[in-house]
């Protein structure tokens, strides 16, 4: 589920999106605004994207997170992830991030982090480009194993 009013973090979700495909995982991608709360109860995992206002999430997203306590406590042990689009580099993407994530585990959401770069999520300074692409499917994939591993077995 994304917000994207320029279209940036519109691509970002599909970059996301096809490193999930990667792992072979059922993938539905949507505009929080064609999304409803009660839809995230169908799903094993849920990423959540969106552009970097004032080092926030969109004030769509920040809504549709304030509308999921009527699904509180029913998310718990699914497998959540975020990303971001930003005008730039220390634009606070990463607090962009960590504010979805933080939802995320008051949920009981699982959120796994990456040691190596993009520790919170995948953050892409304006329009993506194939460097930054192919970093977002990475992550996308990595939500993939998670969800497998969860719950596929």
């Amino acid at each position: 589920m994304y917000y994207s009013k320029t279209g940036n973090t519109g691509k970002v979700a599909e970059a996301f999106a096809d490193g999930l495909r990667r792992e072979k995982v059922d993938v539905t991608v949507k505009k929080v605004e064609e999304t409803r709360v009660d839809e995230l109860l169908g799903y094993d995992g849920i990423a959540v994207g969106s552009p970097t206002y004032y080092g926030q999430m969109a004030g769509k997203i920040k809504e549709f997170l304030d509308e999921s306590i009527k699904v509180h406590g029913k998310l718990k042990g699914k497998v959540g992830a975020a990303f971001t689009s930003s005008g730039g580099y220390g634009s606070g993407g990463e607090t962009t991030v960590l504010s979805i994530l933080e939802a995320m585990l008051v949920h009981g959401m699982v959120v796994q982090g990456d040691s190596k770069s993009k520790h919170y999520g995948a953050i892409v300074e304006e329009t993506p480009g194939e460097e930054e692409r192919a970093m977002v499917a990475e992550k996308g994939r990595q939500m993939g194993q998670l969800v497998k591993k969860l719950f596929q077995g």
